[in-house]
């Protein structure tokens, strides 16, 4: 006999049914309303018929001097319109780089140099091993050459040389890909948080590639692993005022002065998770360029915790009581980040979300903030503004996070998983490996909508909003970080990785 539809699955059927017909009602509230308006507009000339609409016509008198200022007004209205609209934004194509082979980091080559490095402190070599086990990290991420000597080397010279073979390759294969010529390039923009050398790495950048005198170009410092939205923040505002320009953004973190040498276990982590990588983007206002661009950038919303001391102080670079320099990690850490999504989410939602999600989002908001009700916060869908989703892969704790707080499934934090797995945290350019391997699964297609969300220090949390352009191929050849692994993936990451 057929099994019996239990009463709660068909409640649920009910009520996603009735969720359905609420959002479908109040997306299209104003095509409901104008098709009784046109309805009867239609009814009313059908009543009248052909000789009545003529006598209705020839009794109206046209003046000629009303209808050319009428026309002036108009053409003038919609001249001001067009001048005041903002420039859209369009991000051409970008690169990632890919560390070579021979930096690969095993997590059997990890643990022996922690033990001979911290041989005289066994507790801090077990602790290593037990947040790497959990990490999420894989056996391909890369280290720079200095982390590889015992004990390791963070020269400047060896930060600048990782610096230089990141920066140059990316940007290597950036003019690659997109056939531009670098005296073509109005604004530069790089961003590194920890190191930052003078000259900066921005005038490195214009030495190297010979760009012109007049570029107008910036290097962003100390901001974490959410300043590559920052930059293309600010190169969007550069190319709101620079019409006719091309922008090059280039994010990276130089792991050489960031290996932290002591035994605080809150400044132990970032070893563990921290690894190679960059990215190079480029973002142009020239119009003829929209065909051929990947995406249009549609908004960014930055939020800034750092009034609040705790936030401020919960990812900070000091020494430890031996001297030693490291980022120290506070345990509060992933509570205010959760404050600052919450104060990002509550920004955001009235510019993507449908407006049957905004109206219940209004409602929600006013019942506790204004009426004091002890209603439970709404958690708007964001699944019905967004496609793909691609969530700082700073850890695994703070993916896991993200995907409970949104409700998000397995599928939408494929990308971020991923790219923590095969690439580790790259901090400011881990959103363009994710970006590249949704691309690489041949999942980008026209008109889908990305929300990229990364945290930083301060503490920060920042959101950019793009719209795919055309449909995008899978690359099968070229320098691309996914394209000799892509087969590979999705893996399956256990919750603990025995070493």
């Amino acid at each position: 006999m057929p099994q019996a539809i239990s009463p709660e699955f068909s409640s649920s059927v009910k009520l996603n049914y009735v969720k359905l017909g609420y959002q479908y009602l109040v997306n299209h509230i104003l095509t409901f309303l104008l098709i009784p308006i046109m309805v009867g507009v239609l009814i009313e000339v059908l009543r009248l018929g052909p000789d009545e609409i003529l006598k209705l016509w020839n009794s109206l008198h046209f003046d000629l001097v009303k209808i050319l200022c009428s026309s002036f007004l108009i053409i003038f209205a919609a001249t001001i319109y067009f001048m005041s609209k903002p420039l859209s934004i369009y991000l051409v194509d970008y690169a990632c780089y890919k560390p070579p082979v021979t930096c690969r980091v095993p997590f059997a080559t990890f643990m022996e140099h922690a033990k001979i490095i911290l041989r005289s402190n066994p507790k801090s070599v077990d602790f290593q091993m037990r947040i790497l086990e959990r990490s999420g990290l894989g056996e391909e991420t890369c280290l720079p050459p200095a982390i590889h000597y015992i004990p390791p080397r963070p020269t400047m010279k060896a930060a600048r040389e990782e610096a230089q073979e990141i920066i140059f390759s990316a940007m290597d294969s950036l003019l690659n890909k997109t056939g531009l010529d670098a005296k073509d390039i109005d604004i530069l923009i790089v961003n590194c948080s920890i190191f930052s050398p003078t000259p900066s790495l921005s005038a490195m950048v214009i030495n190297n590639y010979k760009l012109r005198s007049n570029i107008k170009s910036f290097s962003l410092s100390g901001m974490g692993c959410s300043a590559g939205l920052i930059s293309i923040d600010l190169a969007r505002d550069l190319l709101q005022v620079h019409p006719n320009s091309n922008a090059v953004v280039i994010s990276t973190e130089i792991i050489t002065p960031n290996c932290y040498q002591g035994k605080e276990r809150a400044m132990l982590v970032p070893n563990c998770l921290f690894r190679m990588g960059g990215a190079a983007m480029l973002l142009t206002n020239r119009r003829w360029e929209r065909r051929r661009a990947k995406y249009r950038l549609l908004h960014v919303v930055r939020t800034h915790k750092g009034a609040d001391d705790k936030a401020y102080r919960c990812v900070m670079e000091e020494e430890d009581p031996e001297g030693n320099v490291g980022v120290k990690l506070s345990k509060d850490l992933m509570a205010i980040a959760g404050e600052a999504l919450k104060s990002n989410i509550t920004t955001i939602a009235p510019l993507v979300l449908p407006a049957s999600d905004q109206l219940l989002f209004l409602i929600i908001l006013i019942g506790r903030k204004i009426l004091n009700l002890n209603w439970k916060p709404y958690i708007p869908d964001f699944k019905q503004a967004f496609e793909h989703f691609c969530i700082h892969a700073g850890g695994r704790a703070v993916i896991d996070e993200l995907q409970k707080k949104l409700q998000l499934s397995a599928e939408h934090v494929e990308a971020s998983r991923m790219t923590l797995h095969r690439f580790g945290n790259t901090s400011s350019s881990s959103l363009w490996y994710e970006l590249s391997y949704i691309e690489a699964k041949g999942r980008m297609k026209k008109g889908d909508r990305i929300w990229q969300i990364a945290f930083g220090s301060g503490f920060k949390c920042n959101s950019a909003v793009w719209k795919c352009n055309r449909n995008i191929k899978p690359p099968t050849d070229g320098p691309g970080p996914w394209v000799d692994c892509i087969h590979r993936y999705p893996v399956q990451i256990p919750e603990v990785v025995q070493l």
